[in-house]
Order: structure tokens, then C-alpha cells, then sequence
């Protein structure tokens, strides 16, 4: 009996020293040093939810390679976390690389294009340097051109690029890709130093904010 609750002891001890090591290695990220604090807070629109958000450029080499693992990570946010891709926008070819994004949005294929225009840009070698050569990308992907034209030209579309470029410009990102947790925080490969680090200070963070109740 004395042995039973002996080694039921050390479970316990051993239990317990891993949980103060999961703390500690949580509390390793500290702002300022790994993350930035975004003041004044930008507003993610009306939800009860932690945003995250992911500013990209399709044109990115490193958002390529980063688009894996956010695709494997953002399938196991949180109940009460929701993911928000935002282009971002600081000259005329990103503006149409964002307006891309945003057709697939309206069209709902999202699921089809986003990956299509990092293949084509990163792997074709296709600069979709035009809006005829985006439009020829998604009628190869099969969406009419007549819907393309519709989607891109429409208001809604427009009104969701410059939300996008506003939202880059407040957030003052330096480079893509770069992780906005509710609109407080925000992660950049620079500080987090890594990629995957990136993912481990966002989980930080929305635990936290939702610890919070946001």
C-alpha cells in the first residue's frame, strides 16, 4: 500500500512540474520582445469571437511556404477563435492580388482560388501581372468569365480591398505574412523568430484573449 501511494506521489509531482514547465513556456512570450501590442486596438468587426487575422500577399515566397501549416493549424482554433484572411495592399499589383482574393470570396471558391493563385504565382511562374491573366486563371480553374467580370467590378469587392488596405496600414505591418490576434497583437516572423513560432504566439494569444472574454 505504502509503495501504491508512494508512486502515486511521484505521478502527482511529475504531473504537476509539467504543468508549471507548460505555463512557463507560455509565459516565455513576452510583448515587445516576441509580439507587438497594437495601439489604439483596430476594430475586427462585430463578433463575440477571437479574430485572427492573416495579412498575406499571394506574390510572397513566405507566405508559400507559411500557407501549410496556418492551413493545419487554423483547423484546430478554439471554439470562440474564428480566422480572417486580409491581403495586404501598399502598391497597384498587390491591390489586384487582394481584388483575387476577394472574387474568390464573393464567389465562393475560395477553396479552389486561394491555393490556385500561390500555385500559379510560386510554382508556373505566372506574376497574374494583369487582370486579364487573373481572369484566365480562374476560367482554367472553371468559373465563368462573366461572373469573374461581375465579382471584380462590383462595389462589394472594391469596399473589401480598401477595408484590407486599411486595416494593413493601422496595423502597421512590415512584411507578410504577419498574424493579428483580435486586433491587439500583432506577430511577425522578425520577433517570433520563426514561422512556427508565429502559430505557438498566436495559440498564447488567443488563449489569453479568450481567457479574457475578449
Amino acid at each position: 500500500m505504502k509503495a501504491v501511494l508512494t508512486r502515486s506521489f511521484l505521478l502527482l509531482t511529475m504531473l504537476l512540474a509539467l504543468g508549471v514547465q507548460v505555463v512557463s513556456a507560455q509565459d516565455s512570450w513576452e510583448v515587445g520582445t516576441h509580439y507587438t501590442a497594437i495601439n489604439p486596438a483596430i476594430r475586427v468587426g462585430p463578433s463575440d469571437q477571437v479574430v485572427v487575422t492573416e495579412f498575406f500577399w499571394y506574390g510572397c515566397g513566405h507566405c508559400y511556404t507559411f500557407e501549410p501549416m496556418l492551413e493545419s493549424w487554423k483547423k484546430n482554433l478554439p471554439e470562440g477563435a474564428r480566422f480572417q484572411p486580409s491581403p495586404a495592399v501598399w502598391n497597384d499589383m498587390m491591390k489586384l492580388h487582394a481584388k483575387a482574393y476577394f472574387v474568390a470570396e464573393a464567389l465562393g471558391v475560395v477553396d479552389v482560388m486561394h491555393s490556385a493563385i500561390f500555385k500559379a504565382m510560386h510554382v508556373d511562374r505566372n506574376r497574374l501581372g494583369s487582370v486579364s491573366a487573373v481572369r484566365d486563371l480562374y476560367v482554367a480553374n472553371g468559373i465563368s468569365g462573366a461572373d469573374f467580370d461581375k465579382a471584380f467590378n462590383a462595389f462589394g469587392v472594391n469596399s473589401l480591398v480598401n477595408q484590407a488596405e486599411a486595416r494593413a496600414k493601422s496595423a502597421k505591418i512590415s512584411g507578410t505574412p504577419s498574424v493579428m490576434v483580435n486586433g491587439k497583437y500583432l506577430i511577425e516572423a522578425r520577433k517570433a523568430g520563426s514561422q512556427a513560432n508565429m502559430l505557438k504566439i498566436a495559440d498564447f494569444l488567443v488563449q489569453k484573449e479568450l481567457a479574457a472574454g475578449a
